[in-house]
């Protein structure tokens, strides 16, 4: 795999990097985005999420000249600075007193569209539309895609050596209680690391950011169709801003459905239909936890809390088939309560594991939906099964905590 060494706009302090930095585009909507503005008028939420700044109606062109108008002020106000030489960064997040590691660095279009940079979901046509001419316009990549590959010993002691230095950023947890930290690794070890990962890192996949990683790709095609005769290969929108994770450091959580079934919807008649599809037991008490099993889902409804075992796969059927997330769609949600496709249902909400189990309780309870499932969350062997095998993972099936700030690191070119 071809990574590279790149010469970021960075935040120009700490100070600055903690006022700066904000969540990614796509975990906050519109009413959290214009929240976190009004709040603090130099978060980066305004370049990723320009519509905060903007009217309801305002047209698509507007939003990316907003956003190209908020960068170009962060750098004129001195907020982002150039690194003055091309170098890998280390990007460590803790939260809950657990820390992953990642490798900022610039990863090749060449490879995502060679597969060597591995997918597990489909993109929408208009949100990859979006972050194209988002991307075109400002000439960067304002947020990472989070990329995991499986463990090198040699990666991971250059890794835990930059770590003893001292941070460039050291960033206290916020609401979300993650703190950031982020270190610059020596022109030495930066040209180890791109040799490592040549040598030693045959694939990557994508663990978060499809649509940030294809909306790249497409850019770096258009500008490559663009200057014909005259691309060498070295232009810098070749590449795209990643940060690499090991395999083992990843933290995956289950992503839970709450569903407000059909008018005809019949309670009694529901736990009936579960009992005769698979094991379904009472629980005594509610469930801090979700299960600890894979098969296993815990349904409530009527304030009770079921264990419920799911019907086995099939046999010969695909690695994203057998998956929970599939086995409950295809015999439960699907024929059972309506949900035909997850993708366009407006009557399933697809809850991340960082609320909890007790939150899908709380809200069944408040009305907001009548049956909540709580799922075991996919493993990172199976992740990486279902890309090497080229299928897709089912809507909504893996939550990555915690999710990758946006406006440490920014890629122009």
């Amino acid at each position: 795999m071809k990574i590279k060494a790149f010469r970021p706009l960075l935040p120009s302090s700490n100070d600055v990097a903690a006022s700066l930095v904000c969540p990614p585009y796509d975990v906050v909507s519109l009413p959290e985005a214009r929240a976190i503005l009004d709040a603090n008028p130099s978060s980066f939420i305004s370049v990723v999420r320009p519509d905060a700044s903007l009217p309801d109606d305002a047209a698509a062109a507007e939003t990316y000249t907003a956003a190209h108008a908020a960068l170009a002020s962060l750098q004129r106000s001195s907020s982002l600075v150039r690194a003055s030489e091309p170098r890998l960064y280390v990007y460590e997040q803790t939260l809950h007193g657990r820390s992953q590691r990642g490798l900022v660095s610039l990863a090749a279009v060449s490879d995502y569209d060679a597969g060597v940079i591995k997918r597990h979901e489909r993109t929408r046509a208009k949100k990859e539309e979006d972050r194209t001419r988002l991307t075109d316009h400002l000439s960067a990549n304002v947020g990472p895609v989070f990329l995991a590959y499986p463990d090198v010993v040699d990666v991971d002691k250059i890794v835990n050596h930059a770590v003893m230095e001292d941070t460039l950023f050291d960033v206290p947890p916020g609401d979300d209680g993650v703190l950031h930290k982020v270190w610059v690794l020596s022109e030495s070890h930066s040209h180890q690391l791109v040799d490592l990962f040549a040598s030693d890192v045959p694939v990557s996949y994508i663990a978060d950011g499809h649509h940030r990683a294809a909306s790249a790709a497409r850019v770096g095609r258009e500008r490559k169709a663009s200057i014909g005769e005259a691309w060498t290969g070295e232009e810098e929108f070749n590449c795209f801003l990643t940060v690499l994770f090991p395999a083992s450091q990843l933290n995956i959580l289950a992503y839970n459905r709450i569903v407000r079934p059909p008018p005809t919807f019949k309670p009694s008649e529901f736990i009936q239909q579960l009992s005769e599809i698979g094991e379904l037991t009472r629980m005594a008490k509610s469930p801090s936890e979700v299960p600890e099993n894979p098969g296993s889902v815990y349904v409530f409804l009527e304030d009770d809390w079921h264990s419920f075992t799911l019907p086995p796969p099939k046999e010969k059927c695909g690695v994203a088939d057998a998956l929970d997330a599939s086995l409950l769609q295809r015999n439960v949600l699907g024929p059972l309560l309506g949900i035909e496709d997850p993708r366009k249902s407006d009557r399933i909400d697809f809850v991340g594991g960082i609320r909890g189990v007790p939150y899908l309780e709380d809200r069944v309870r408040k009305g907001d939906g009548t049956v909540a499932f709580a799922l075991h969350p996919v493993t990172v062997k199976q992740l990486f099964q279902v890309s090497d095998h080229g299928e897709v993972m089912p809507p909504k099936s893996t939550w990555f905590e915690p999710k990758l700030r946006s406006g440490f690191f920014i890629h122009t070119f």
